[in-house]
């Protein structure tokens, strides 16, 4: 046990016999910082191109924001909801505050917002290579 893991010795009774057993306890003081988006989800003008692209072809950017985050394109066409996988899961990735209610919340009464202020974050966090 070289691992630094505190180890203590508890008696137990099997039958007739008394023994020891070996605990190892080990803690995870890893607390994942949260952050919050880097940007609102009505900040279209820090992105207009993204935000017409959004509003007037919606699809084509949801299939892009689908690639860029290592899924296939057609994901958005075949998976219902797939906007809300795609806001949890950049959520997940990068430690952004909120949670599932409010993915699902925001992207069924603002989609098109969602669909751009994933697309914003690909970009803020290079995933997003612009050329």
């Amino acid at each position: 046990m070289s691992q630094g893991y505190p180890v203590t010795a508890q008696p137990y009774v099997h039958g007739h016999t008394s023994g020891h057993t070996t605990v190892v306890m080990t803690t995870t003081s890893q607390v994942k910082q949260t952050r919050d988006w880097s940007s609102g989800l009505f900040a279209c003008f820090d992105d207009i191109t993204t935000c017409l692209c959004g509003t007037f072809c919606g699809l084509c950017l949801e299939c892009q924001v689908a690639m860029k985050m290592g899924e296939h394109c057609c994901v958005p066409i075949c998976v219902p909801g797939a906007i809300i996988t795609m806001r949890a899961t950049m959520r997940e990735r990068h430690h952004i505050e909120g949670g599932i209610l409010n993915d699902c919340c925001m992207s069924y009464c603002c989609g098109p917002c969602v669909l751009c202020q994933v697309a914003r974050e690909l970009k803020h966090t290079g995933e997003w290579q612009i050329n």
